[in-house]
């Protein structure tokens, strides 16, 4: 569903006339050396394309609305391989409308001690060439990621890889649709926010859909529509003998299908990227869509409970970054601890919705009661989640501001079989401790709906935020909470002061 590879990152390369067209040449061939291998790595998902040498206000101008208008240009990579005075770049800055990351980088790893004169220092002055660009960028206060070192070397690549990740979620973002069958779960504050604030500053529109446009697509499934689903099914997943054809419980599978089909048809339909529910809006069908959900989620959709589009957004910011990277990526929810003074854990789980991506072992299909919803017994995958570093991530409306929180956190397995609970989960040890990171993480005011991802690291969750304007907290091995509620005291002085900067 998700194909990185048709988007490109840009490669602009900055210099002046003052070299001479021998030199320029040199800088042209040394950019177009570097954007190939850029392009050709196996850590950087997009094309890299190397555009012209921009010499002069006006061409760095002219490439900055090109890449404007560009639908498959995410961003921008920039270099300045000589000397490129900065108040030539003010107006195209301005202009850029696309996130862009600067690669302090020089074409030749190390000085030549023998040769070199002062043709090559005249070549290759990325040392103090990069430091005038930064300059105006910083004077200008703008967001933008810096990558030091040389261009070949793993560690740069991987960070400009997971930039553009980042780039493309932002891309993907703009435009894009989310549809929220019902209302947030009522009385609850967090899954609360500002539509219109969140299409105006990320790009992405939220709109409400009454249970009936569902139900009316779900209606309109054919028997053999179903019947190929449930062979997808058994295919796929350890399916309980009930539900198998001729089992007691088929039916529930059954309609398990039809509803996830109907989800999908509507969904393609109104082109959404995600969709939220609500267990207190199911007039109308026969179960709380728990399969479909997951289902939808493992094809790249983004998802969250009880009408959270904030996090439903999240989710499928982050299913796009992590694109072709192992260890899978799913709505969660904090759901209860293992507070023994052996070591304290966190179990994480929903209802029904945790994506089979990060399922360590094949699901299994199963049928249980909910106990909430008013509805039949729903189908769901159950399962347990791989072992490995993840990330937890909320995005909250502060008021004045949008927070992502991220704790960086140790998935592992369960101390025991969990036979009798009948939902999909994972358990983790949260960085530095439970207690630490519980405690940081209720000062941020950190939502109780998260993305979860074995697939990506903080540094692809901050280089989203700091494109989209998004306040960025960290919970890691070093984090404490004294240290955490100066950051917190930091940031809120900061946000309200730089309304008038």
């Amino acid at each position: 569903m998700i194909n990185l590879k048709q988007f490109e990152v840009w490669f602009v390369t900055g210099s002046q006339h003052l070299y001479g067209p021998e030199t320029l040449e040199q800088v042209a061939e040394h950019s177009k050396t570097i954007a190939q291998a850029l392009s050709q790595s196996k850590n950087i998902p997009v094309n890299v394309v190397f555009k012209p040498v921009v010499v002069t206000p006006e061409a760095i101008l002219e490439v900055c609305r090109e890449a404007n208008a560009a639908k498959n240009c995410v961003g921008l990579i920039t270099w300045m391989h000589t000397f490129s005075p900065a108040k030539m770049w003010i107006a195209g800055l301005q202009a850029l409308q696309k996130p862009w990351a600067h690669l302090h980088t020089q074409y030749n790893r190390d000085i030549p001690w023998a040769d070199i004169d002062m043709d090559f220092m005249n070549l290759n002055q990325s040392a103090h060439g990069d430091r005038e660009f930064g300059f105006m960028s910083s004077r200008m206060r703008l967001e933008r990621k810096v990558v030091v070192g040389h261009w070949q070397d793993d560690g740069v690549q991987t960070s400009l890889g997971t930039w553009a990740r980042a780039a493309c979620a932002w891309h993907d973002a703009q435009g894009a649709r989310f549809a929220r069958f019902g209302d947030n779960m009522r009385e609850v504050a967090v899954t609360e926010g500002d539509k219109v604030n969140a299409q105006m500053r990320l790009g992405y529109s939220v709109n409400g859909y009454g249970i009936g446009d569902l139900v009316d697509y779900i209606n309109e499934v054919s028997d053999a529509e179903i019947d190929q689903i449930i062979q997808e099914y058994l295919d796929q997943y350890q399916v309980v003998p009930s539900l198998r054809p001729g089992g007691s419980q088929h039916q529930s599978l059954r309609d398990g299908a039809r509803i996830e089909a109907g989800l999908r048809h509507f969904l393609e339909h109104g082109k959404f990227k995600g969709f939220t529910t609500t267990f207190e809006d199911l007039h109308g069908l026969a179960q709380l869509p728990g399969l479909g959900v997951q289902r939808l989620m493992a094809d790249g959709y983004g998802f969250a409970a009880e009408g959270d589009w904030k996090t439903a957004a999240l989710v499928r910011a982050m299913k796009v970054m992590s694109v072709g990277l192992e260890g899978g990526t799913s709505f969660m929810e904090d759901y209860t601890y293992h507070l023994s003074q052996s070591g304290m854990k966190v179990l994480g789980a929903h209802m029904l919705e945790i994506c089979p991506s990060i399922a360590a072992t094949k699901p299994s299909l199963e049928v249980h009661p909910l106990s909430i919803g008013g509805k039949a017994d729903p189908v769901r995958l159950v399962f347990d989640a791989k072992s490995g570093p993840a990330v937890n991530a909320a995005v909250m409306e502060m008021g004045n501001r949008l927070r992502m929180v991220v704790n960086q956190v140790d998935a592992l397995p369960a101390d025991e079989p969990l036979p009798k609970l009948p939902v999909a989960r994972a358990l983790w040890i949260p960085q530095p401790d439970l207690k630490t990171s519980a405690a940081a993480w209720i000062l941020a005011g950190g939502a109780h709906h998260t993305g979860f991802s074995l697939s990506l690291t903080a540094e692809h969750l901050e280089d989203f935020a700091e494109i989209a304007g998004m306040e960025f907290l960290l919970i890691d091995k070093d984090t404490t909470v004294s240290g955490f509620k100066k950051e917190l005291r930091w940031n809120d002085l900061y946000y309200h002061l730089a309304k008038g900067i």
